[in-house]
């Protein structure tokens, strides 16, 4: 008899938790005993319908990252083995268990962190790492703005630009009590895009001179004030859309400012990719990660029976921090 587990499941009627087989490991894959898992923006646009990926359509379980226990793992792997708590990204988190390729599987620090602390480090480590370190080549003594800093990754984002060296973090938030919070998490100054002269205000922050790199989670709505204010030779990575994957974009202020704009996503990535991507994370990071640098607020826990409502406190965007199903 084939076993089986509670998921989060895409349907045509929506999201639905329900009974569905339980994976098996390949070799060279980790089944993990989920306890916790984060929901990231990606997540709703594949609770309604559309892809993420390889990840889509009826039938998909939901979630890209998650933490518990090793329940099994493939022939091939090395380094985990059953019972070991661990922390990882993958595809159909939001499961009572989910498979993990075993390079994106990290043991969890021994130091207290509970399931849902751990759950939200690997994707918003990942994609951080990747943004600011690697495409956004931050040399030390640079400034950086995270464009859409209250989210757990853009929070993450800005603990990562300290401690990487930036002599100056710039965080943006609409919301003025978040905003505030900003500062707890590695920013030295707060904007808020509403204000009509936000750019100015950066550029004041910064002797006129502008940003070295902006990490852009906001894109349509905010491109050209952001190319207004960085500085010449400056860069910036596109890591998300929040505010518009079309818009009007300012050529001719782009080319002035000699920018150079880079484009990001897991989406088209291989499986080395990937890899190669968590590796270089590990290398620069995971030291800190062990001695408690770096943290996201959790902003509220849903049961994993409550997931629609989880996703609907995500699409409200009023949270600060990440959002955690407990399984």
């Amino acid at each position: 008899m084939t076993e089986t587990m509670r998921a989060a499941v895409v349907t045509p009627e929506g999201v639905r938790v329900q009974d569905v087989p339980r994976p098996t490991p390949g070799p060279e894959e980790v089944l993990v005993r989920v306890r916790a898992a984060t929901l990231n923006r990606a997540d709703l646009g594949v609770a309604a319908g559309g892809s993420h990926g390889s990840m889509g359509g009826a039938g998909t379980i939901l979630g890209l990252d998650f933490a518990g226990e090793v329940a099994a793992v493939g022939s091939a792997v090395t380094g985990v083995k059953r019972g070991d708590r661990v922390t990882c990204s993958g595809a159909g988190g939001y499961a009572e268990y989910a498979i993990a390729d075993s390079h994106r599987v990290q043991k969890v620090p021994d130091r207290n962190l509970s399931w849902e602390e751990a759950a939200t480090l690997p994707v918003a480590l990942a994609t951080m790492h990747d943004a600011v370190v690697v495409n956004g080549r931050l040399a030390r003594g640079e400034s950086v703005m995270i464009l859409g800093a209250s989210s757990g990754v853009g929070i993450m984002g800005m603990q990562i630009a300290k401690f990487m060296g930036a002599g100056l973090v710039i965080g943006t938030s609409t919301d003025a009590a978040r905003r505030a919070r900003l500062t707890e998490f590695g920013a030295d100054v707060a904007v808020n895009t509403r204000d009509a002269d936000w750019a100015e205000q950066v550029l004041a922050a910064t002797g006129g001179r502008g940003v070295d790199l902006v990490v852009d989670q906001v894109s349509a709505a905010t491109i050209n004030a952001a190319m207004r204010c960085t500085a010449v030779l400056g860069r910036i990575v596109n890591v998300g859309r929040l505010g518009g994957s079309k818009g009007e974009f300012d050529f001719d202020l782009h080319a002035t400012r000699r920018i150079a704009y880079i484009g990001v996503t897991h989406r088209t990535r291989s499986r080395e990719e990937i890899r190669a991507e968590y590796a270089a994370m590990r290398r620069d990071l995971w030291d800190a990660v062990e001695q408690g640098r770096f943290s996201i607020p959790i902003d509220k826990v849903f049961p994993l029976d409550e997931v629609v409502e989880a996703l609907a406190h995500m699409k409200a965007n009023k949270h600060f921090g990440k959002i955690v199903l407990s399984v």
